[in-house]
């Protein structure tokens, strides 16, 4: 069988990957037949699903680092402190902070400062469970000052550590009483992860503050008040088909009014009005009540990091529907139109030309040219007779103005039972063009439902595979973890995804970010913290597909039949037309390695390929901030005459690639 030469050549990418070969091996004789199936792979394949859940958003993928910056919260001091404030003293200190409250405008409120006798009152922001700064870093503050008596003479901005140590400072001189914007730079000395800002008034009088600002200078592509930037490169590593926003169950709000609406989301940030997150109270496990959305990731925001990550925007709009798990409520259909506007107004901000009105908005936001939007969803995953009677309305609206656009329908959260049977039903009558599903169930599951798509209807509506993820202990369990088995199966799974890419024409995992102070939900494919990320094994697995994605669909099989399961084994073949590779990814489930002799019919091949192992020995590994156990390795590997004769090691998902000659 194997010649010793290739033996050692995959031992030594094993050990690379940190697996042990088992000693019982099981031999298997497999058929990779490049005869056209005619299959395109879609280019949306793969892609990215974003909600602001665990802190995604405020705290994380947008870098600013204070929290409550306008007052806006339901507390609205929230995340200040005063430590030398005489607000509930009667002994005479040093000053107080007011909240002021207008009804005009989106920024409501407003810090209005009373110092009385300069003897240092401070107000000092706690951050997202801290701000993580960097020594030698510039971070840009900026706020809006009303020095209304003129007589403060300076506020002096320090970042401290948690005993109060000086860590940087900088300061403005505010002038005149009326609003005006200040802008300077803070150099911390000191790489500090739980770091606050203090900022302490010299002089009397009363002065009024609002949108204290303080962002890291080297952001995504470096744009002022934009992403944090290790986070952002992640998702651009996963190499994304789409990105789907802003959710998720935030689409629906726990009540309508508090619905994610898109277009209090775009223009100046200062001028966008902050709403309660709503995931702050959802579970009994991790309440977060500091858990807003200050909508600084708007939908222009979206779009323009779809455009950064070369993926096809997929935004999520309410269909009138409050999230089923909470409220329900409902909008009356005769009060729709106003949702449906939405929609179609939503296309022209991101296709429209700039002599219309929400054109218009989008180049005052520094984009004229469209982003060429294709795919609109209605609903998260709304379910029963009140979806379906809504996306009707939607449907028609949308397709009478934009014929083109392909709209995606939900079947609600669950893949199987009475809610998932009537969706597909209905939606089936209706033409529907892509259907939403979602799947959060045990490893197990995944690895059974490799073959769930072979039987759908190859005329129907397409697939969306839009939320899923193994959990290890139960869904929505605090107890869940990022473990090898889960992304294991997760992988299994995919194969039979790939396999029908005739109905399933986009995947995403879901959730993507977690905070590792601020979550609510787990598992969860990137952590966190105030300075640093690392990588699940599942989002490697994300990554491999994404990267490996290929353009058709080939076979491979083993006795005739596609290999879902055979002895734990997983496996699926393109080509990719562009490279002139052929590509095959085989998952091995089992506790112990699997020899396969893989025949080729229909091309010739090159003498050498690559072998890129994901894998680990022991189901219950994860990865951390202190180590990535599990990360792919990629070594070469060499064919005998028309065959790949490798060794799959147990618990791995394995990636060839050789070249077509």
């Amino acid at each position: 069988m194997k010649t010793r030469a290739l033996r050692n050549i995959a031992l030594s990418a094993l050990s690379l990957a940190g697996v042990t070969a088992m000693a019982q091996s099981t031999e298997h004789d497999y058929v990779l037949d490049f005869k056209d199936t005619g299959i395109d792979i879609q280019p949306t394949m793969y892609g990215i699903f974003f909600e602001d859940i665990n802190f995604a958003a405020d705290g994380g993928l947008y870098a600013e680092m204070i929290k409550n910056r306008s007052f806006e919260f339901t507390l609205p001091l929230m995340g200040w402190e005063q430590p030398n404030s005489d607000r509930h003293s009667f002994n005479k200190q040093s000053g107080y902070a007011n909240i002021v409250t207008t009804k005009e405008g989106t920024n409501h409120n407003t810090a209005r400062i009373t110092v009385r006798d300069d003897k240092g009152y401070s107000l000092i922001n706690e951050g997202f469970r801290g701000m993580g700064i960097k020594a030698g870093a510039k971070y840009d503050l900026s706020l809006m000052v009303a020095n209304e008596d003129g007589g403060i003479k300076k506020i002096i901005f320090q970042l401290i550590d948690e005993k109060g140590t000086v860590l940087g400072e900088t300061s403005v001189s505010p002038q005149g009483a009326d609003w005006k914007k200040y802008e300077t730079v803070l150099t911390p000395s000191k790489t500090e992860a739980k770091a606050k800002l203090k900022i302490t008034f010299e002089g009397t009088g009363v002065v009024n503050v609002d949108m204290i600002s303080l962002f890291p200078q080297d952001t995504w592509k470096g744009r002022k008040g934009g992403m944090r930037k290790d986070l952002v490169q992640k998702l651009y590593d996963l190499n994304p088909g789409f990105l789907r926003f802003p959710g998720g169950c935030i689409v629906e709000g726990r009540v309508l009014e508090r619905r994610y609406q898109w277009k209090k989301t775009v223009g100046p940030a200062e001028d966008r009005e902050i709403l309660v997150n709503r995931w702050n109270t959802e579970f009994d496990h991790r309440p977060t009540p500091d858990y807003f959305q200050s909508f600084g990731i708007g939908f222009f925001e979206y779009f323009q990091l779809s455009e950064d990550l070369g993926a096809e925007p997929l935004p999520i709009l309410s269909c009138g529907m409050a999230c089923q798990f909470n409220t329900g409520e409902l909008v009356p259909m005769d009060e729709l139109d106003p949702y449906v506007q939405d929609a179609i107004d939503l296309i022209q901000f991101a296709n429209g030309d700039t002599s219309t009105s929400w054109g218009k908005v989008r180049e005052s936001m520094g984009h004229p040219e469209p982003f060429n939007l294709k795919y609109i969803g209605v609903g998260n995953e709304q379910w029963g007779p009140d979806y379906i009677e809504r996306y009707k309305a939607f449907a028609k609206a949308i397709k009478d103005e934009y014929p083109d656009i392909i709209i995606v329908s939900g079947s609600g959260p669950f893949p199987d039972g009475e809610y998932f049977d009537y969706g597909w039903e209905e939606l089936k009558k209706l033409d529907a063009e892509i259907v939403d599903e979602h799947y959060y169930n045990t490893p197990e599951w995944f690895k059974e439902n490799a073959t769930r798509y072979d039987a759908y209807d190859r005329e129907g509506p397409k697939v969306f595979a839009g939320e899923y993820a193994a959990q290890s202990v139960a869904i929505a369990s605090p107890e869940n973890r990022n473990n090898w088995e889960c992304a294991l199966s997760e992988a299994a799974f995919m194969t039979g995804l790939e396999r029908n890419a005739d109905v399933v024409y986009l995947t995403s995992y879901a959730p993507l970010f977690a905070h590792a102070e601020g979550w609510q939900w787990t598992p969860d494919l990137i952590w966190f913290n105030n300075l640093e990320s690392y990588a699940t094994p599942n989002y490697y697995v994300q990554q491999m597909y994404g990267n490996n994605p290929g353009t058709d669909l080939i076979t491979i099989t083993e006795k005739k039949e596609p290999i879902t399961g055979q002895d734990g084994m997983f496996a699926t073949a393109v080509v990719d037309k562009n490279t002139k590779e052929v590509i095959i990814k085989i998952v091995n489930t089992s506790e112990h390695a699997q020899e396969t002799d893989i025949k080729v019919r229909g091309k010739k091949l090159a003498t050498k390929g690559t072998m890129t192992i994901l894998g680990n020995d022991k189901l219950e590994s994860e990865n951390g901030f202190d180590m990535e156990n599990i990360a792919p390795k990629t070594s070469e590997f060499e064919l005998k005459s028309r065959k790949m004769e490798v060794e799959i090691p147990a618990y791995s998902f394995v990636i060839l690639k050789v070249k077509i000659s």
